[in-house]
This record gives structure tokens, sequence and C-alpha cells, in this order.
């Protein structure tokens, strides 16, 4: 994947931040008791499909929730297009995925752990 442009980075720091501000007011319908952050957006070089990149807390069903969320994909599109209006000619498909990095992250934290409990051999 080669590196976006301005206009690639600016467009889709429009939508994260206000696809963000959406699903905090409005995420516990699609997924209910949980924090849902946008960690990253990517959008294509003709702006017409955004992929948005999700991060779950407080669930232990971030997978299906994603999948609540994808079902709703042209709902949130079309309440993003209302939000967006004024700053875009066009509204992106919407395509949604789980950013697991946090999870990698306290996996790999739990094998740290378990190597540095280990006893050293002498040299």
């Amino acid at each position: 994947m080669g590196t976006e442009s301005k206009r690639q980075q600016r467009f889709a720091g429009v939508i994260q931040q206000d696809l963000a501000e959406l699903l905090q007011r409005e995420g516990n319908i699609w997924a209910p008791g949980a924090f849902i952050t946008v960690t990253r957006v990517r959008v294509t070089p003709d702006l017409a499909i955004a992929r948005v990149f999700l991060s779950f807390l407080n669930t232990k069903t971030a997978k299906d929730d994603l999948v609540n969320i994808q079902n709703k994909a042209t709902e949130i599109r079309y309440k993003l297009g209302i939000r967006i209006k004024n700053q875009a000619r066009i509204v992106p498909q919407l395509e949604f995925f789980l950013d697991d990095t946090n999870e990698y992250v306290e996996h790999m934290d739990k094998l740290f752990e378990e190597i540095s409990k280990e006893p050293r051999q002498p040299d």
C-alpha cells in the first residue's frame, strides 16, 4: 500500500473525528456496554471507500459487536453524511475492521512476563 496524499489524510481525519463522536453518542445502540474507539481510518485515493479500524473496550464480544456495526454500515454512513455534508461532496462507503492491537500488546506483555519469571541458566 502506497503512501496517502495530504488530501486523503485530511479527509480520513474528518471521518475519524466525526465517526468517533457519532459512535460515542450512539454506539450503545449497536454495541451495548462497549466503549468504541476509532483507532485509524484509511481512505482510497478516489475518496470512495473508507476503511475504519475500531477498538472495543469493556466487552467480551468485540467480534459480535463489530458484526452488528458492519450490518448497520448504511445507517452509520447516512448519519455521517449529515455531519460532513458541508466538508465533503461524497460520503464514502464504510468498511469496518477490528483493530486488535490492544489484544496483541496484552498477549506480548504476558509472554514477556512469563519469560522473565523463568529461572535463568547459569553461564
